[in-house]
């Protein structure tokens, strides 16, 4: 139905090859898109770089977004290799982890910053040096989880993140839609990667998930990878803001 072959693609928090990111790669890389990929830090590398490589990735860079001069340097990278960005995919999130599973009313004001500012504030300044090279338009998209709206059990402080980042994919879309810039949040329901295991009692939360969708399935890296391409298309055009939920139907079920 739709294809990326000219399209240019920054994903931005592949970790392996269970990642929500490695999915959206994934999918863009078989619509025909061109990928810049980064991975963490040395230790992430060994990890991401065969995954990147195994897609033909035109950058594969480190980015640290709490490290000063990196998101710069790929950006930069990004503009001397391809002079223009067309679609962004940011899936990264942090916390302190004694504040994250700690009660939300007791987190501190350190991790609370530290958290908003990997999970949040990163997609503005990714959104703020994609627009210049987004000059034919383009979509920004990021990964929430239905703890934005809903008490998740041992989802904790990463709920009210979360809807601070849903909250900025509504405004950034509403400031860039008259540049033909769109910006959406994926929201798949629970899912095994590495990362969400860090949260308490996880195995407990999949289960609990699979038997209260209305599909009895989980969501997979594929599911979102679709989602994502799709997004990212020229028949998406003139979708934006939304959030989006890739679930099986889990967030319908009060």
């Amino acid at each position: 139905m739709f294809k990326l072959q000219d399209q240019l693609a920054l994903v931005v928090g592949v970790a392996n090859d269970q990642s929500i990111a490695w999915g959206c790669a994934k999918a863009l890389h078989e619509q025909g898109a061109k990928l810049a990929i980064t991975y963490l830090n040395e230790r992430a590398e060994p990890h991401v770089r065969p995954l990147a490589e195994s897609l033909g990735a035109d950058i594969i860079a480190p980015l640290d977004v709490s490290v000063p001069g990196q998101l710069e340097a790929v950006f930069d990278e990004i503009t001397a290799r391809w002079g223009r960005l067309d679609t962004l995919v940011h899936s990264i999130a942090f916390c302190p982890k004694d504040d994250l599973h700690g009660r939300v009313v007791d987190c501190s004001a350190e991790g609370f910053a530290t958290a908003m500012d990997v999970s949040v504030h990163s997609f503005l300044r990714m959104i703020r040096r994609a627009e210049p090279l987004m000059g034919a338009g383009g979509t920004c998209m990021t990964v929430s989880f239905y703890g934005a709206e809903k008490v998740v059990e041992n989802y904790n402080i990463m709920g009210p993140v979360k809807s601070a980042l849903e909250s900025v994919v509504r405004y950034a879309a509403a400031e860039l839609g008259e540049k033909r810039i769109r910006v959406h949040a994926l929201s798949p329901g629970p899912l095994k990667t590495r990362a969400a295991s860090g949260i308490g009692h996880f195995d407990d939360l999949l289960a609990a998930a699979a038997e209260r969708a209305p599909t009895h399935l989980l969501a997979s890296i594929e599911d979102v990878g679709a989602f994502a391409a799709f997004l990212a298309s020229r028949e998406a055009a003139n979708v934006t803001g939304g959030v989006h939920q890739i679930d099986g139907g889990y967030s319908i079920i009060g």
